[in-house]
């Protein structure tokens, strides 16, 4: 019999220098998508498969009067149109949101309950009314164009202030004043307390602007359905399989195992992906009623008007300090945009997400939140990339650098006089939420140091000489990482000699193949190239929140810790019987079971070969596999401080990032090139939601901004380059000390960008503007400045 030798023992240990816990490994997928070998969801095609196209509504607010479908279906290739009224036919349910939020006095957030089509009003320019389903998708476009809609249109409302007041507009008879959650947390009677008591208080209104997702790969979706075993299949990109397969079913009405959900590669998601869509429910009726596998596709311009938009809140900040600056209490009110319909975790980010950040890294006492989540005539509200954590923190920075300049106290100063201190760890915030760790001064301080803001002053001066304007901005973040969830960890021994790794987390550009593989062979020393990461397939993850809120190591992460003991234990049991040893003198490390004391030892992946191979005596494993659900991972909460430089040219506005720093405390970091790779996305989406990102709508709900002519993106010009450093403390809430890093770069650059740029206004006493800072937007208030000058 062969056995593990201390040469192989050393070659484990090796491996796992290059491939284990914090090394810089490249991402497994890369070779196969940047040779454009990848496969999303438009790349699947099936036999006889047929094409959809849905009709959309033009109005943004008005009651359906009537449906004409006659010309569409005598159209050539055809095959059928329907409508709401077959939807709900067949038994379809509607579309709900299942947080357990409620209002300030205590009923419960009003749900919208969306069907996949309209029946009784459309609410927003782009509302789903009907769809087509031909031979080819030019067919079906042709047809879709050939439907008759007669609304009645009646009055629309966009702003969320104007549509929470008396006489506005209804969207829904039910929801008074179109508010469906008057959200509140905190204790008023201490908070005004504190606000009657305090030296000083600092007033900000704000608006936090809706933003588009635009995704690289638009939605789409290919569904089928098989008669004989009443099963539904649909493959379509999402951001876990085994929610939205629920999800699905329960719109369906049908027990979950009568639906099949296939997620391949995923291009770029940001939140949009991870909820149900008409179009999908759509596919999945049309596929049932024509024997035939139905496709899918979304347009560009029809992704700006159907899929999830992000942020969209208009807020009045308040901040109360002593005379020394010492933060005594906050409030934020005001209101959030939810759109038309409510579904997924749309209110979440708007009220009680706000209000968890909101603290951030400073010593706050008293906090009280009163969001009103209004119901308005545009697209419906989504999770965006932070989903509340990015907008909380802005809030708070921008807060910060207004009372600074009011009190005349340095703005690094008041910061550092209000840090959380490592000592006061674990640390109760007034959000409700506790931190477990943390160093915000150290975190800060190297910032400081690695940004060389010490020559700001000299940099300043050489702006001016070239006749432009610069700014800086040093702010901090801090982020309340997804709720307790269960997730996944199941480990299969292949006899070809791979792992499979499944878990209900999935990939959609973070890396997660690479980074669940280098955590596996840290616990078990199975080699980085045998491990394959499953996360895609409802039949075979059947458990799993998905990917969201910061959540995948930590919560993968320790599924894999967990599920990890368990083989080491089965794999304990089957080494003893092989090396013939009794189980308690077998120990394991480096990937080796080894009898105590000796050399003698066997290989986990020769184990694992070895029981596929033969048969075993009752008692003993046949199998190192485990499936395995973990308990669920407490929230953990990464931090950093980030610093940006900008200049401003005084005749245009232009606004360029001249110099951009960022410092994390991630926790343990399991792959620092992944780490840098998510802080850069997340920077560069917040750069272009401070800078250019707006959806905006006329008077009459329509949209002018629906397209990539008239919605700006960043481009890699406007990016600049970025000094990333670490400074870990790690979390004491998971096994890996893990915190989550794909959200934070929003976090830290949308406050650091606007406050830099405002720093560098500040020359021409400019105070105080909303995102984005176009250029326009920024030129005139330079000129408003100079006429009052």
């Amino acid at each position: 019999m062969q056995e593990h030798t201390k040469s192989s023992s050393l070659e484990n240990a090796i491996a796992l220098q290059k491939y284990g816990v914090g090394q810089p490994v490249r991402r497994k997928e890369d070779d196969t998508l940047v040779r454009g070998k990848g496969r999303y969801t438009d790349d699947f095609n099936l036999p006889g498969q047929a094409y959809a196209y849905v009709v959309r509504s033009t109005h943004a607010h008005g009651v359906i009067r009537g449906i004409d479908t006659a010309a569409a279906k005598a159209m050539p290739g055809v095959l059928g149109v329907w409508t709401g009224t077959d939807l709900s036919a067949a038994g379809h349910g509607p579309f709900t949101c299942g947080l357990p939020l409620k209002s300030r006095d205590g009923t419960p957030l009003l749900q919208t309950n969306r069907m996949a089509l309209a029946t009784d009003k459309v609410r927003f320019v782009g509302d789903p009314v009907a769809f087509v389903v031909a031979e080819t998708l030019a067919q079906a476009r042709d047809a879709a164009e050939a439907v008759g809609i007669d609304v009645e249109p009646l009055t629309a409302v966009t702003d969320p202030e104007q549509a929470a007041q008396p006489g506005a507009p209804l969207l829904y008879d039910h929801i008074p004043n179109n508010v469906a959650l008057d959200y509140h947390y905190g204790d008023m009677e201490k908070v005004n307390a504190a606000f009657a008591g305090a030296a000083h208080v600092t007033k900000l209104d704000i608006e936090n602007t809706r933003v588009a997702v635009v995704s690289m790969e638009p939605r789409v979706g290919l569904a089928s359905y098989d008669k004989k075993t009443e099963r539904y299949t649909i493959q379509v990109p999402t951001q876990g399989v085994a929610g939205n397969r629920a999800n699905l079913a329960k719109n369906l009405k049908v027990p979950n195992e009568k639906v099949h959900l296939l997620t391949g590669n995923v291009g770029g998601s940001f939140g949009m992906k991870n909820i149900n869509y008409p179009e999908y429910m759509c596919i999945l009726f049309a596929a049932k009623e024509l024997g035939r596998p139905v496709k899918w596709l979304d347009e560009r311009s029809t992704s700006f008007l159907s899929d999830s938009h992000g942020r969209a809140q208009k807020i009045h900040a308040e901040l109360a300090l002593d005379a020394e600056g010492h933060f005594l209490a906050t409030k934020l009110s005001g209101y959030g945009n939810v759109g038309a319909y409510i579904t997924g975790v749309a209110p979440g980010p708007l009220s009680l997400n706000t209000g968890k950040n909101f603290s951030s890294v400073y010593r706050t006492p008293l906090m009280s939140i009163d969001i009103k989540v209004v119901l308005t005539n545009t697209t419906l509200m989504g999770a965006y990339r932070g989903a509340g954590r990015p907008e909380a923190n802005y809030y708070m920075e921008r807060l910060i650098d207004r009372a600074a300049d009011e009190m005349g106290i340095n703005r690094l100063t008041l910061r550092k006089r209000n840090f959380i201190k490592p000592n006061q760890m674990p640390f109760p915030a007034s959000s409700g939420v506790t931190y477990d760790s943390g160093d915000f001064q150290a975190v800060f301080n190297k910032a400081l140091e690695i940004s060389d803001y010490e020559s700001f002053a000299k940099r300043k001066k050489e702006s001016k000489k070239a006749g432009k304007l610069r700014g800086v901005a040093v702010g901090s973040y801090l982020e309340v990482t997804a709720p307790p969830g269960v997730e996944l960890g199941k480990i299969v021994f292949d006899p070809d000699g791979s792992v499979q790794l499944v878990t209900g987390t999935l990939d959609y550009g973070q890396g997660h193949a690479s980074a669940f593989a280098q955590v596996l062979c840290a616990q078990l020393g199975v080699p980085f190239e045998s491990v394959k990461l499953v996360q895609g397939d409802s039949d075979i993850v059947h458990t799993g929140n998905g990917t969201g809120g910061s959540r995948s190591i930590t919560a993968s992460g320790m599924a894999i810790v967990q599920a990890s003991k368990l083989v080491i234990e089965k794999g304990k049991r089957a080494a003893a019987h092989m090396l013939e040893a009794s189980e308690a003198d077998i120990e394991f490390a480096d990937g080796a079971f080894t009898i105590a004391g000796t050399d003698r030892s066997i290989d986990i992946m020769e184990l694992a070969k070895r029981l596929h191979d033969g048969k075993v005596p009752e008692g003993v494993p046949d199998r190192l596999d485990v499936d395995h659900t973990s308990e669920p991972v407490p929230s953990a909460f990464p931090n950093g401080c980030h610093v940006a430089e900008v200049e401003v040219d005084p005749d245009t506005g232009v606004v360029q990032i001249v110099r951009y720093t960022g410092v994390n405390d991630f926790g343990t970091v399991i792959n620092p090139m992944l780490v840098a790779g998510q802080l850069h996305g997340g920077v560069a989406q917040g750069i272009g939601q401070a800078l250019m990102e707006h959806i905006q709508y006329d008077e009459s709900g329509q949209p002018v901004t629906g397209s990539l002519l008239d919605y700006a993106l960043p481009r890699a010009e406007d990016i600049p380059a970025m000094t990333v450093g670490d400074h870990p403390v790690p979390a004491k809430s998971n096994p890996l000390g893990t915190k989550g890093c794909g959200e934070a770069g929003c976090a830290g650059s949308m406050s650091t960008v606007v406050n830099a740029v405002l720093d560098a206004l500040s020359d021409y006493g400019i105070k105080h503007l909303d995102m984005p800072l176009t250029s326009e937007r920024v030129w005139r208030a330079i000129q408003e400045a100079k006429g009052t000058a």
